[in-house]
């Protein structure tokens, strides 16, 4: 699967809110390019991308491990620990999780980050 940039947006959960209640009511519509992601904040966005997780990404592309069990044994998390990580980023749309083995995938290796100071247009 080749790999696609993600576009990922910084967004307070007010404004979250009246985006999504201006898409629900037609009063706005996102364009294409728009970030499909949004963190709440920085900070939020940067466990999800913190260095460990960066690392996890790395060992998912290079060893390619077939199950959670497998990436456990190359990295020395527990398999519950690596179930909660990854689950998250696979809602994030960073990573898939296949079949019943759960085999992580890596999905997004580019991000892109869009946030404003100046009030959105919804």
């Amino acid at each position: 699967m080749a790999h696609q940039v993600l576009n990922v947006g910084i967004i307070s959960r007010e404004d979250y809110m009246k985006r999504t209640i201006a898409i629900a009511k037609g009063k706005y519509k996102p364009s294409l390019n728009e970030p499909k992601i949004w963190f709440e904040s920085l900070s939020a966005m940067a466990q999800v991308f913190s260095n460990e997780n960066q690392e996890l990404l790395k060992v998912i592309i290079q060893q390619k491990p077939d199950s959670i069990a497998t990436l456990a044994k190359l990295t020395g998390q527990t398999s519950c620990h690596l179930s909660q990580t990854l689950e998250k980023m696979a809602n994030y749309g960073i990573i898939e999780l296949e079949n019943q083995s759960l085999k992580p995938t890596v999905i997004a290796t580019n991000f892109k980050v869009e946030f404003s100071m100046s009030a959105f247009p919804f």
